[in-house]
């Protein structure tokens, strides 16, 4: 039986970011139902926000495509839950702030001057993704 979507109201007042490589605009939505950028790339469920710029620049330098990596501040249209891939396994009681939701999110304004990681940094993520791929682990649970 699947968990139901808990609102967490008392973090509205936060800004929330969504990192990608997708050109986005002002008043576009980013709804589920597209190509996940993880796993089997699979029909995403969810939509994934975060209120740490950390998390939404690892999401928009992870995310496959050839764009450039952007960083949008999204506000969510519905309740959005705890992403149960970061904060069950890895980073129990979520200090990464990362979320996901079965409604879209709005585009509200982008962040145009964040600072991604180093090379050195992402060729080690990307190595540690591709190792959890070998060994049959899929990075996005739904």
């Amino acid at each position: 039986m699947g968990k139901s979507i808990e609102t967490t109201d008392y973090l509205t007042s936060e800004k929330f970011y969504h990192g990608t490589k997708a050109n986005l605009k002002q008043g576009d939505l980013i709804e589920p139902g597209f190509n996940s950028n993880f796993g089997q790339r699979n029909k995403a469920k969810y939509v994934y926000l975060t209120a740490t710029l950390d998390a939404a620049t690892w999401g928009a330098e992870l995310a496959l495509g050839e764009g450039v990596g952007r960083i949008y501040i999204v506000e969510p249209t519905g309740p959005f839950e705890d992403d149960p891939n970061l904060t069950d396994k890895k980073f129990p009681g979520n200090p990464t702030k990362s979320y996901r939701s079965l409604y879209a999110l709005r585009v509200i304004g982008e962040v145009t001057d964040w600072q991604g990681h180093s090379p050195e940094q992402i060729k080690a993520m990307k190595d540690n993704l591709e190792r959890f791929k070998q060994l049959g682990i899929e990075a996005i649970e739904d």
